[in-house]
């Protein structure tokens, strides 16, 4: 089981490791709670396996954008260095959520200024800037969204609305630091913004988008799960959005994504960041929570890799 368990780690970190390090001298800024601090509801979120189903449903969601998608035909190495867009992207949604203040300062920073040359014109000939308030929001909220409807369908248990509604509030203090606007602060008001917005058109753009999102060029065994979660993640988008995609669904595709999430939980835990964000706070570890050790050399000398002083 052990060889396993190992097998499943070492498949996932490679997947996330072809960019920067985040959380890399965290440690160094001992006693800070960051931007969301240890009682916050996204650290739960956030630090669960339902998050991979939750990274892939946003960028299918965020094709839908006609202006956001062209910026991204345009400008993005997501065909190039797909696995480079995937750890700079997971590199950002880690350091604002589990970072020390100068961590996620310095995110936001660096996705500001990926953005300042991020602009043009669309096919349907509209002009588009990624640091614009309004194309922030689009990839802010869908993120957001993403990640509570794949934890609402595949987390260990669903959050109740009051969390939920939690949960999107803490959320707009990442966006707002990107400039995005507007916000939702519940999720309701968040799907309704989402399936109601004037820029969601289908386009070409898209549809390249969402066909290369279905078939990346991974390695055989990942691909088979990236597979199931790509499919999971088409189960959790509403029927109005899946209608622009062209997604069908399987009869199958919730329950063995389900299976494969609860799978990579057994095998992973949780996310070994939540666990070091922790530490750093001075915050109490739960129990049998997390798996993996504490990314190595982020750790502070005097406390173990549970979080207890030695």
């Amino acid at each position: 089981m052990s060889a396993i368990q190992d097998a499943f780690v070492s498949t996932m970190s490679g997947l996330f490791s072809h960019g920067p390090t985040p959380l890399e001298n965290t440690m160094a800024y001992e006693g800070d709670p960051g931007l969301l601090g240890p009682d916050c509801v996204s650290w739960r979120v956030i630090g669960d396996s339902a998050v991979f189903v939750g990274g892939i449903r946003a960028l299918v969601v965020q094709a839908t954008h006609a202006e956001v998608v062209a910026g991204v035909e345009d400008h993005s190495t997501y065909r190039t260095d797909p696995l480079g867009r995937l750890s700079r992207t997971a590199a950002y949604v880690t350091e604002t959520t589990y970072g020390a203040m100068p961590e996620v300062e310095a995110a936001v920073q660096v996705v500001r200024r990926a953005h300042q040359p991020v602009h043009g014109t669309s096919e349907r000939n509209k002009p588009y800037s990624a640091s614009k308030p309004e194309m922030a929001a689009w990839v802010h909220n869908v993120l957001t969204d993403s990640f509570l409807r794949a934890y609402q369908a595949f987390g260990p248990e669903p959050l109740t609305e009051a969390d939920a509604d939690r949960f999107v509030v803490e959320q707009t203090k990442v966006g707002a630091l990107l400039g995005a606007d507007p916000m939702p602060e519940t999720s309701a008001e968040l799907q309704t913004w989402i399936l109601d917005h004037p820029d969601r058109v289908r386009t070409n753009g898209q549809v390249n988008a969402v066909s290369f999102l279905r078939k990346p060029p991974l390695s055989p065994p990942v691909k088979v799960g990236y597979r199931l979660l790509f499919e999971a993640a088409a189960t959790t988008i509403p029927e109005e959005l899946r209608d622009q995609l062209g997604l069908d669904l399987s009869p199958r595709s919730a329950a063995l994504g389900g299976r494969l999430v609860q799978t990579l939980r057994w095998a992973l835990g949780a996310s070994p960041t939540w666990k070091l964000a922790l530490v750093r706070s001075g915050a109490p570890i739960p129990p049998n929570l997390f798996k993996q050790p504490t990314p190595s050399g982020r750790i502070d000398p005097d406390v173990d890799s549970s979080g207890k002083a030695k």
